[in-house]
Order: C-alpha cells, then sequence, then structure tokens
C-alpha cells in the first residue's frame, strides 16, 4: 500500500481516537506504528484511576487544563512502554503536533517519523524534532 494512503488511513485513525477523550478544551488522538502494525494508541486525558475530567472551571466559566493531564503522545509511549513492542523506527501519528516536552519523549523513545495534522502553540517541539533527526510531516 502506498505510504500517503497509509499515512491518511493512520491519521483518520487518531482522529477518531481522539473523540474518545474526556477534554473540553482540545481533543487529540495518536497511533505509534511499526511496520504497517499499530502497536500503541494513546489520547489525551488523566493517569489511570483518576476522574477522568481534563478541566477545572473557575467562577467566571474559564476552563482550565488540570496538571495531572497526560498528552495522547506521552500517554501512547508509556503504554507501549509496557508492552514488549519497541518503537525503535516507528511513525508516530498525531492529530496535533507535538508539545516540547512530548517531542523529547519521542527522540528518546527512538521513533523515527511523526507525522500531524493541526499546528500547536510556537512549534518548539518541530524544531526539536527537526534538530534531533526525526522526520516531521504534516498531512
Amino acid at each position: 500500500m502506498e505510504k500517503d494512503k497509509l499515512d491518511k488511513t493512520y491519521m483518520n485513525m487518531a482522529r477518531e481516537l481522539a473523540k474518545l477523550s474526556h477534554a473540553q478544551r482540545r481533543k487529540v488522538g495518536c497511533l505509534i506504528v511499526k511496520d504497517t502494525h499499530i502497536i500503541a494508541e494513546g489520547l489525551n486525558g488523566t493517569p489511570r484511576g483518576f476522574d477522568n475530567s481534563c478541566e477545572y472551571v473557575d467562577h467566571v466559566d474559564h476552563y482550565y487544563t488540570k496538571p495531572e493531564v497526560l498528552h495522547a503522545e506521552s500517554n501512547a509511549i508509556t503504554k507501549l512502554a509496557r508492552s514488549t513492542n519497541s518503537s525503535e523506527g516507528a511513525t508516530l501519528y498525531v492529530t496535533c503536533c507535538p508539545c516540547f516536552d512530548c517531542a523529547k519523549l519521542i527522540i528518546q523513545s527512538g521513533i523515527e517519523r511523526v507525522v500531524y495534522d493541526e499546528p500547536y502553540s510556537k512549534g518548539e517541539g518541530l524544531t526539536l524534532l527537526k534538530k534531533a533527526g526525526v522526520k516531521v510531516e504534516k498531512l
């Protein structure tokens, strides 16, 4: 199967996964794929055993993300760490480009390619990924 078709398929799956997030402000989904096999998935949300709500609202209806919320990429990478799979040489598909902290995890995990859909913040994560030699593509 051609790379573009696979990229679109996996990104569509990440978008569907994002819909499962309990976040109100931004729902993000992530897949880690190696040799055409999905080896991990993640969405932004709270750690196991925590209440699923990702934000709290102040007295004037402003939403704030709870500090314990994990980004989709870190959720997928930590799930992968609990498995027997290796992320060395894998591709990460994520609906929102990685932040700086997630970029560090991606680099350390040996993922060699990141495909993302939407921009995030100032793009420091993308800059770091490129500096480390990780291939970055916007779909």
